[in-house]
This record gives C-alpha cells, structure tokens and sequence, in this order.
C-alpha cells in the first residue's frame, strides 16, 4: 500500500501454498483502493481463477496478448486508445496464479507499460512502465505447459527465471484457512498434521534424499484397496448413493474424480454417465416414430426431454488450406481421420450428455457472466443445436445459460496442420484432469491413478482441492489392477532455488 501511496512503482510476488489466504489478500487490496475511486485491475492465469476476483479477467483478454506469446510479443493497446489511457491511470495491477503464466507473458506486458508510460520520443525504462503490480501464487502447483517441453524449458518458462523476477520482493503467506478448523484437539492436530503433509508432498520432502521424482507412499486411511473394479470403487467413493443424488445441484458441485490423463477421464466420464437411469419406454418409441416423420420438434414441445436421456453429439472438422503447401497431403487428412484426433483444450470428436450430468467449458464465452474455461455446469435441456445449463458454483451460481457449437483450434497445434473443430465448447466433469482441477475448491476428490503423474506438482494439486483430509481417497493400482500404497511424486526442485 505504501508503494501505491507514493507511485513510484514496485513488483510484489505473495507466494503461499493453496488455501492460504491469498485471494481474501487480492479481494482486500483491490476494495481498500477501491473505495477511494482509484483504478484496480485484477487478472489472473486462467479463467477459473480469474472468476474469484472482483472485477476479474484472464490476462490475454485484459491485456490483448497474443496467442502465442513469443519472447519479443507486444501487448495489442495503441498507445493513444482507451485501454492506454486506463493503464495510465492504474494505481494497482494483480495477477493471479502467476506461476501457471509463461514467462514472456510477464515481459510482454513489461513492454507494453514501458512504452504507453513513455512519451513521443523515449521509453520509460522503469520496470512495468513505474506500475505497482502484485502477483501471487504458489510454485508447488503446475508451472507453464510447454508442448512436448523437457523439465528445463519448463523450469525456464517459469516466472522466476525471467529478468523480471530480479525486482521482485517476495511475501509468503503460510497458513492454511482453507482446511476446517476441528471441533476439539484432537481434530485440529489431525489438521495440522495433514497440511504439514501436503507441504512436505508439494516441496518433494517425502522419501529424500531424490533428484524431485519418487515414490512416496500415501497414508493408508486415505487409500481405497479393496474393490473388484477399480473404477466402480471410486466412482462409488466420491459419488456415494448416486442414484438417489444425480440431478441434486449441491451433491454434484462439491464432488469431482481427479486423473493425470484424458483417455482416463473419458472412461470415468462414460462409465458414471452409463449410472444414470433411461428414459421411459414410451417416450422412447415416440422419439423414433417422431424421427421417422422428420417432426423433432414436436417432442421438445409436447414431451418435455427427461433425466438421463443421453444425446450424442458429433463434430464438423476440416483443416485450414491456406497453410497447407502440398495439397496431395488433403487425400490423407479425411474427415475419419480428423475425427480420431485429440488434445489438450480441445473437445472430443463425440460428445455423450444427458439431462442433468455436470460439464465444464473448455473456451471462454463471457467472463462477465462466469462463463470461461474451467467453468462447471449442470445439464439442464439438449436440443440439436444449444445446450441449456446451470452455472455450479460462485458469484453466478444458478445462472440458466445457452451454450451454442463454436468453431475452435488450437491455440498451438500440434500437427503439421491446423485444424479446425465445430463442437460445442464443453466436456462431461464427472472427472477432470489435474491439470484442469487447478483453481477449483472442492469438498470431496477421489484420486484415480492407474497410470503415474508426470508433472512438477500434480498430486500437490490434487489432494489440495479439498477442505478437509476426510474428503480425500485415492486409488492406486498396478497394470494387473492390484492396489497399490505408493505413487510417483514429481516436484521440480530448482524452481525454488530464487524463491
């Protein structure tokens, strides 16, 4: 506060491990200022975060930054436009879960404030133009994604490897508010001991001596060992008396399953999604004899869609020609095949919902109405070419939106071509992956790792979703499908070297 009173600039880091604290310090700053009349901006690194703060944006869209952004990018603000003219006026820059970001995001706002704090002819050369800015976030959650990246490019993508963290002073907020106080001394040791534990995970401190990846074993009361298939056990974990609870928006909200890939959560997804009941027989047989006579929607009007009637929907996809040289290459890439093809912020070619299934956005559609990548919502009608859903959770919790197909690709492809996808922008959140539980507060995860983790804090994250130890279970196994009390743990030491 001091560094804003005087606006002589000054770069902040609050570093604190998850629950600490930290969006309650982002809420308080940006009011305290707030309340006098003075300019506040609040970003963060992805959207799921960024729903958390007052006024809050991811910081592509609130600074207009490139995708990608290359080391030497530029921020797209004219220096005399109105978005210029509002970062002059800024006393307070925030941004959130700053360790997610790569590193040239950082400089390519860097340069941006230097050149709209400048005048006609000189720069300003002050770090971030003479800004106050603030970031935050915790170094045991996951660093920047770098597409087929080595543990060094990830490490020196990373925040404190750029020329910009030598003016950073760092804070450290270390208690944890997020786990529930105890109702006597017993239950707070056994808080305190489990977020000593979850610290000891994030930091790579269990089985040491190791080079940050090794096998640490789980405490047994938080395993599940005993089941016939592994799936239907934590699925059952996490979601207990499901039938009964299906379409309850509480229920839903505070329970999600967690695995390390896509291919794993699409098998939760379909099996749960198979849990729910069907249609009845009636309108069943009147659907078919609608579609015979092409009147679809007359069973919309007449025959409202019941829970657990499951809808298929399949993508249009085609590759963009112009960058394509060799135009033989077309006779390969046929709509089967393109079909076939998936990755990461993508969603599937197909798509199973029904009436009443939580989903999560993958694009963001209107952050001023909470809709943005990592949003969770609940099924509420499917029609052919909307869906209808609920908002779960935060400030708009309980919305009624309308999500439409979208045309998307992917921000940096990872085929010699580029591909384009209509689908709707959403996939089923029964289960998630780790990485796109990060941001999320949930009250009960279930742990599915048939396969090792392999990124820098990916149990950390995890098993920090909760509010509680008792929420937590974690499943294990074997290529055989036996139980296993131990995992692999990946934690990229040096990233804490300068912390």
């Amino acid at each position: 506060m001091g560094a804003v009173n005087d606006q002589n600039g000054g770069v902040f880091f609050l570093h604190g491990y998850g629950g600490t604290g930290k969006t309650f310090m982002w809420r308080t700053l940006a009011s305290a200022l707030r309340s006098k009349h003075e300019i506040v901006l609040t970003v963060a690194s992805s959207g799921i975060a960024s729903l958390l703060l007052p006024g809050g944006r991811t910081t592509h869209s609130k600074f207009k930054m490139p995708v990608p952004t290359l080391d030497n990018s530029s921020c797209n603000i004219e220096h005399d436009s109105d978005m210029a003219d509002l970062l002059r006026q800024t006393k307070l820059i925030i941004w959130d879960k700053a360790p997610m970001s790569h590193r040239y995001t950082f400089e390519c706002l860097d340069r941006t404030l230097k050149d709209i704090m400048g005048d006609a002819d000189n720069k300003c050369e002050t770090i971030f133009g003479g800004k106050v800015v603030v970031f935050g976030g915790d170094f045991r959650q996951i660093l920047p994604v770098i597409p087929r990246g080595n543990r060094s490019d990830i490490v020196h993508a990373s925040i404190n490897a750029s020329y910009i963290w030598d003016y950073c002073q760092v804070l450290e907020l270390t208690k944890n508010m997020r786990l529930k106080h105890g109702s006597n001394a017993q239950e707070n040791e056994e808080i305190s001991l489990f977020s000593d534990w979850l610290l000891s995970v994030g930091e790579g401190k269990i089985s040491e001596p190791n080079d940050g990846i090794a096998d640490i074993p789980i405490p047994k009361d938080m395993l599940i060992t005993d089941y016939q298939d592994p799936i239907a056990a934590i699925v059952q974990s996490t979601y207990p008396n499901f039938l009964d609870n299906y379409t309850s928006y509480d229920y839903l909200k505070s329970r999600a399953i967690l695995a390390s890939t896509i291919e794993v959560v699409d098998q939760i997804n379909e099996y749960v999604l198979g849990l729910m009941p069907g249609i009845n027989i009636l309108i069943h047989i009147y659907q078919i004899f609608i579609y015979v006579y092409n009147m679809v929607y007359f069973i919309h009007v007449f025959f409202p869609q019941s829970t657990g009637e499951e809808r298929v929907y399949l993508s249009a996809n085609s590759i963009d020609r112009s960058e394509i040289h060799d135009n033989t290459i077309t006779d390969v890439l046929t709509p089967e095949f393109l079909s076939t093809l998936r990755t990461s912020g993508l969603p599937n070619h197909k798509i199973k919902l029904k009436v009443g299934c939580p989903i999560m956005l993958l694009r963001n559609i209107d952050q001023a109405e909470g809709l943005c990548n990592g949003t969770r919502l609940i099924v509420t009608k499917l029609a052919n070419h909307v869906l209808e859903a609920k908002i779960m959770g935060g400030k708009h919790h309980g919305n009624i939106i309308y999500i439409p197909r979208m045309d998307m690709s992917p921000s940096q492809s990872p085929w010699p071509f580029k591909l384009s996808r209509r689908q709707f922008p959403v996939v089923c959140s029964y289960s998630m992956t780790i990485n796109k539980s990060q941001g999320q507060s949930l009250d009960w995860v279930g742990l599915y790792l048939p396969k090792d983790v392999f990124s820098h804090g990916q149990i950390y994250v995890a098993i920090s979703r909760v509010t509680s130890k008792k929420g937590i279970k974690i499943l294990i196994h074997d290529e055989n499908l036996q139980p296993k009390d131990i995992t692999t743990n990946v934690v990229y030491k040096e990233v804490f070297q300068n912390v």
